[in-house]
């Protein structure tokens, strides 16, 4: 079960503004934890300060503005929180699109760069904030839309892509990253009292789908679960004392469960890495 009391861990939640993120932030407020919020609109975000003050009276919640589409962002947004005095005990890598086409800033495909480079670059950056926690942990949240994941056409990870397009093959392969990078970071953090989880939250009825056509959304929705559904296996993988210790795996249900066997491929998990920290100028090195 998830700790009751958070009031000394602060949580890091990208997405925050809607959906599973805001959920999540929810939860944890309720919980006593410290939240930064992350998200590209400080307008669309501030109700949602507004509403955890006004439920948690003393909620210490604060609005991190980061675009994962634009690197130049990402960077910003790591300067700020590394530049705070406070921890940082848990990041929770939740923000994601499904069905968008286009590029980002930096010239990548949308998709991938808001799925995986962005939180990739993130990630990297927080990683001296993370490891100087007393235990830390890195939550990617993924999709079991990752079962239907093709091999990596590894064009579609570097600039000026051959097609913009986002299709689902496009979601359930930037979800099989969200997957190798887990991994691969639990390999690289072993012994450091980082911990990294990845995770399945559901079916759930977000502004993930906002790239569809309009009755689509619509269909599609009558299918799902709540966001506060959706927010239970981040939550349990973010806070849950059991998993002290426990890195690298992936959970449906607030329950351990197996993943794609691709996603347990160590050389492509490295390959993806070392794809990755060229696209985003981070070091490819050991951590």
């Amino acid at each position: 079960m998830p700790d009751t009391d958070l009031r000394d861990r602060t949580f890091l939640i990208t997405g925050a503004n809607s959906g599973i993120g805001r959920a999540l932030a929810e939860a944890l407020a309720a919980r006593q934890a410290r939240l930064i919020l992350a998200a590209r609109s400080a307008e669309r975000m501030a109700p949602v300060l507004d509403l955890i003050r006004q439920r948690h009276p003393g909620a210490a919640a604060t609005f991190l503005p980061l675009n994962l589409a634009d690197f130049s962002s990402v960077r910003a947004a790591a300067e700020q929180v590394l530049g705070n005095s406070g921890s940082l005990d848990v990041l929770v890598n939740n923000a994601g699109v499904a069905g968008t086409r286009g590029l980002s800033r930096d010239g990548y495909h949308l998709t991938y760069a808001v799925n995986h480079l962005g939180p990739f670059l993130l990630t990297a950056l927080l990683l001296p904030k993370l490891r100087a926690a007393p235990s830390a942990r890195i939550v990617n949240v993924s999709s079991v839309a990752h079962f239907r994941a093709k091999p990596i056409d590894w064009q579609l990870l570097a600039p000026n892509p051959p097609s913009t397009r986002g299709t689902f093959q496009d979601y359930a392969n930037s979800k099989l990253m969200n997957v190798l990078h887990a991994k691969e970071l639990a390999r690289r953090l072993a012994g450091t009292g980082v911990t990294t989880y990845a995770l399945h939250p559901g079916g759930v009825a977000t502004n993930i789908w906002r790239g569809l056509p309009g009755p689509l959304q619509w269909v599609i929705k009558l299918f799902l679960i709540s966001n506060e559904e959706g927010a239970r296996t981040p939550l349990y993988c973010a806070t849950a004392p059991e998993l002290v210790g426990v890195t690298g795996r992936y959970y449906d249900k607030e329950r351990e469960v197996r993943c794609k066997r691709m996603a347990e491929d160590e050389a492509l998990a490295a390959e993806l890495w070392d794809r990755s920290a060229r696209a985003t100028g981070v070091s490819g090195s050991r951590q």
